[in-house]
């Protein structure tokens, strides 16, 4: 009976608590906010996550142009970790704090397009504090007369009364305002500037450090916002892609392809395009020395680890790239003496280490790795590259180099890679008797890269024929080989494009020797160069052409028997 009473009393409260709601208004919904400080910047470069805050150091990372001369400045951005997603306007507040040189907060819209020898400036705002002096970049994503040196659309500096205010960004329509302490100093017509729902935080400094006490966003009523992780995530790996087809005629056999952190991270095409049909990577351009150690003792993995963590996420075999190379050089390593030999047992340990130390640090989760690469000179000849690794060691410093690696990770698997060398001729029997000389020399060179670059049909293409004997004749001397960076120009159209991938393809796997398959891009999303007058021009080179397959990757399909 007892039990019955309290039954009921439960249920009159529960009515009266169920009428009470009912004749409550509906309070005003609060609006959208992100403490971004919670969020993930683990992979950031110059990021490291402190108890109160984020502490921020300069990497003075750069990118060195192919000649040496000449560099343009790649502030790190957070592409592994959080972005914001914002479907209408939006409110960004940070707190900068103990400034010791200058400090740099970066929005963009998408993230840099980020090629061998430049970077293309998306969409976005940049806001760069040095005392109370604030400079306001704002890049409209437009053409660039010059995309090594990029101009924003709108610059000006004004002078903020407390540097340790709080700076914010309100996007209100097509209006964007910039606040000190919740004063405007700046408003401009460049809302339009983020159209694409996305925004991409950035923190870096010039020359010194810097403390973030707080970041946050907010999206007004009306409008929305959130937290989004990498497009890489949802990405899955598919039954019948070009790794499953190959797996099917040769399990050991991987389809690779070099990858770029941004497209990684912010489009679901390309992240679809990668996991679905590759079974292993190459980081483009992220293990290259400007991107590891920007200043001599100074190494910023973050890019590069993030993404070897995609692979291991995704079961996939990692191919490093690379360590001894004349481009793609820090300017200390580019500029370290070698004139005396006291200068060059000083330079000779300082590239020592940094081989140590890189590879140490990748030790077991890479499968293989350019020990060397592009040794021989631009011109298709044979002479040596004088680069900084002739001058301090000599012609025998492939075989330095091969030792050091061996001594930091003895299982990891060594390639020569160079082009030019994929047909008959004195490259190839140049690329041949290196390999067999460093290994004479107490190397440890497993096998060769074969680049297989086809940039004229009528110059480079690869015939069948010639590519089997250059297998045949490294195989014959005990050498394995990897087809390494492979695309081809679609100049003469996309079926004869389409022919010489499927051949380069199924040669390769004829051959016991040719142990894997690596195409030099994903999606032509992302295939830029410079051409000879200056201007950007957009390659049609790789397999995905603005999220759609190519009729190279069909060609590439049937190849592996699909």
């Amino acid at each position: 009976m007892a039990g019955r009473a309290h039954a009921l009393m439960v249920v009159l409260a529960s009515g009266l608590l169920l009428a009470l709601a009912a004749c409550t208004p509906n309070p005003t919904p609060e609006p959208d906010m992100v403490d971004l400080l919670q969020q993930d910047w683990q992979h950031t470069p110059g990021v490291t996550v402190e108890q109160d805050g984020l502490q921020v150091a300069a990497t003075t990372r750069s990118i060195v142009k192919q000649g040496g001369g000449g560099s343009q400045s790649n502030p790190p951005l957070n592409l592994a970790g959080t972005h914001l997603v914002a479907k209408g306007d939006f409110s960004l507040s940070v707190s900068l704090t103990d400034v010791t040189a200058d400090a740099s907060w970066t929005v963009y819209d998408s993230p840099p397009v980020i090629a061998d020898e430049f970077r293309i400036e998306p969409a976005g705002l940049r806001l760069t504090l040095r005392g109370d002096n604030l400079e306001i970049a704002v890049f409209d994503g437009s053409p660039q007369h010059d995309v090594t040196n990029p101009q924003p659309a709108h610059d000006e500096h004004v002078t903020v009364s407390d540097p340790a205010a709080a700076l914010s960004v309100r996007r209100s329509g097509g209006t964007l305002e910039i606040a000190s302490g919740g004063n405007t100093v700046s408003s401009m017509p460049l809302g339009a500037v983020f159209e694409s729902g996305k925004l991409w935080l950035g923190l870096s400094s010039d020359g010194g450090s810097f403390q973030v006490s707080s970041l946050t966003a907010t999206a007004p009523k009306g409008a929305s916002l959130s937290a989004a992780g990498p497009a890489v995530a949802q990405a899955e790996q598919s039954a019948d892609g070009l790794q499953a087809l190959a797996a099917r005629m040769r399990p050991d056999f991987k389809i690779g392809a070099a990858v770029a952190l941004g497209p990684l991270g912010s489009d679901p095409d390309y992240a679809r395009e990668f996991v679905g049909n590759f079974g292993a990577l190459t980081p483009e351009n992220a293990m290259k020395p400007q991107f590891l150690s920007p200043q001599q003792g100074v190494y910023t993995f973050q890019e590069a680890d993030a993404i070897l963590a995609i692979a291991e996420r995704k079961g996939m075999a990692v191919h490093g790239h690379t360590i001894a190379f004349t481009e793609a050089m820090p300017r200390w390593m580019r500029d370290l003496p070698s004139g005396s030999e006291p200068e060059r047992r000083a330079s000779s340990k300082a590239l020592l280490d940094y081989v140590t130390t890189v590879v140490t640090h990748f030790k077991g989760r890479l499968d293989s790795l350019d020990v060397v690469n592009e040794p021989f000179d631009v011109d298709q000849g044979t002479s040596f590259q004088q680069n900084i690794w002739y001058r301090v060691f000599g012609p025998g410093y492939p075989a330095v180099v091969s030792k050091a690696v061996y001594d930091a990770d003895p299982d990891v698997k060594q390639y020569i890679n160079e082009n030019g060398a994929d047909v008959p001729g004195p490259r190839r029997d140049a690329l041949l008797k290196l390999a067999l000389n460093t290994n004479a020399l107490g190397g440890h060179i497993y096998g060769v890269g074969l680049q297989a670059h086809i940039y004229d049909l009528e110059t480079d293409a690869i015939s069948a024929s010639h590519l089997t004997d250059t297998l045949k004749r490294f195989e014959d001397a005990g050498l394995h080989v990897r087809i390494s960076e492979n695309d081809v120009t679609d100049g003469q159209g996309t079926a004869a494009q389409a022919k010489q991938y499927a051949t380069v393809l199924a040669t390769c796997l004829r051959s016991s020797a040719c142990v894997s398959y690596t195409t030099w891009g994903v999606d032509d999303r992302y295939d830029w160069r410079i051409d000879e007058k200056g201007s950007l021009q957009q390659g049609h080179d790789f397999l995905f052409d603005g999220g759609k397959p190519t009729p190279a990757y069909d060609a590439m399909r049937r190849a592996l028997g699909g």
